[in-house]
């Protein structure tokens, strides 16, 4: 979660400052499609607490998918007893308990990990693995001549491609899938002699379409995604977290600094509020308007991103109050930031539609953020240190009075 790599964070607060910029007027289609293909080619754009949502999704998928594989792969037990002689049938029956074994493996592994993002990701892989596993056991099992016999096996490939359909992957992530599929095929008609034949590059074609068409299904279906989850957690007006959206984020900062804690590397990572308000900003809108006013707050939004790191969360609590959560900052530190973006909206050039110069000020509270405290306790604590700094005059930075500290 925390990064201290400076070309790394200044490359996501670019990413961050290019969503809140309008898009150019010409060449507006192509611009929002290639955003769109660079958000679902790969998941290096995707913000962290979207990762979260893509896992918990990805998660649903593999527990339906995977009790539909489990429950119909013991059935075709019976169609296998049927069709093939005794002798290739203890192959298939070994491999398939090894399969069952597996699914059940992967289903429980999905089950309890509801906010493991890795693990989720490697059960997502697993259950397509495993029976692309299956398939090239039997394959290697059974005598080249015999490979003939099988019946229903070939059509795994296909039913894992088209599987891939179902599941919000990326692009990359498909695509490597696909043609792991593609090199399982070719080896299964060079065993059976198919390889280059008419019946074998039917099967080629038929399955690469069946790629191509799994690829749009992800590139639509994560697109949609990403668009839902910005949507439902982030501002219209600024592009930053919304108020619920950043509730949620503070408690997984919470757990994680809870989880962090006796930790011989870390210890108990200190975090920090600020709640920051534009000082008169009923001002700035009865004089000006509201299309300038609203300006404005994209203005001061840009200039908070830009004065905080790539691990902090900024977010739009509501009107012209916004909240920063500092990870890995205390108090002491929190402050020296603070009174950095006071200093710096002070000297920030804001200026009306036809060029007016505004002047714009802000107050900020602070507080430290504690791990076992319920989230609005220091939402409160934060709100109530700027009202004192709004009380006191405005344009300035006041610490809160947290729990424990001795009174002042």
């Amino acid at each position: 979660m925390l990064s201290s790599n400076p070309h790394e964070t200044r490359e996501f607060q670019n990413r961050r400052l290019d969503s809140l910029a309008e898009p150019p007027e010409v060449g507006h289609e192509l611009f929002v499609g290639l955003s769109a293909l660079r958000d679902t080619l790969s998941n290096r754009h995707h913000s962290r607490d979207f990762t979260f949502a893509h896992a918990r999704y990805l998660r649903s998928r593999v527990l339906a998918l995977g009790l539909i594989f489990t429950l119909l792969s013991p059935l075709w037990i019976v169609v296998d007893s049927l069709v093939l002689p005794s002798e290739l049938l203890w192959y298939t029956l070994a491999g398939r308990v090894g399969l069952l074994l597996g699914l059940v493996g992967v289903l429980t592994l999905a089950y309890f990990s509801l906010e493991r993002i890795r693990r989720i990701r490697f059960s997502a892989g697993m259950l397509l693995a495993l029976p692309a596993g299956f398939y090239l056991f039997v394959l290697i099992m059974l005598p080249a001549e015999q490979v003939g016999s099988l019946v229903g096996y070939g059509f795994i490939p296909f039913l894992l491609v088209a599987a891939l359909s179902v599941f919000p992957f990326t692009l990359l992530e498909s695509l490597a899938a696909g043609l792991a599929m593609l090199g399982l095929l070719a080896f299964s008609q060079l065993l059976d002699g198919s390889w280059l034949t008419g019946r074998g590059l039917e099967s080629v074609w038929l399955l690469s379409s069946l790629l191509v068409v799994s690829l749009a299904a992800n590139h639509f279906q994560l697109s949609l995604l990403l668009r839902l989850y910005r949507q439902a957690t982030h501002d219209p007006l600024t592009g930053l977290f919304n108020r619920g959206a950043l509730e949620e984020h503070l408690e997984k900062v919470q757990a994680w600094q809870r989880d962090t804690e006796g930790q011989d590397s870390l210890g108990s990572v200190p975090c920090s509020l600020l709640m920051a308000d534009l000082d008169h900003f009923k001002r700035i809108n009865d004089s000006y308007g509201h299309s300038v006013g609203d300006s404005v707050l994209c203005q001061f939004a840009e200039l908070l991103m830009r004065q905080t790191r790539r691990h902090d969360c900024v977010a739009r609590y509501g009107g012209e109050e916004f909240v920063i959560i500092l990870v890995g900052s205390g108090q002491a530190r929190a402050m020296e930031i603070a009174d950095r973006i006071r200093d710096a909206v002070e000297k920030a050039e804001f200026s009306s539609h036809d060029g007016q110069p505004i002047p714009i000020t802000t107050s900020i509270g602070v507080t430290r953020l504690e791990q076992d405290e319920p989230a609005q306790g220091a939402l409160k604590r934060a709100d109530d240190a700027l009202y004192r700094a709004k009380r006191e005059g405005r344009n300035q930075v006041v610490a809160a009075q947290n729990p424990g500290d001795p009174p002042v």
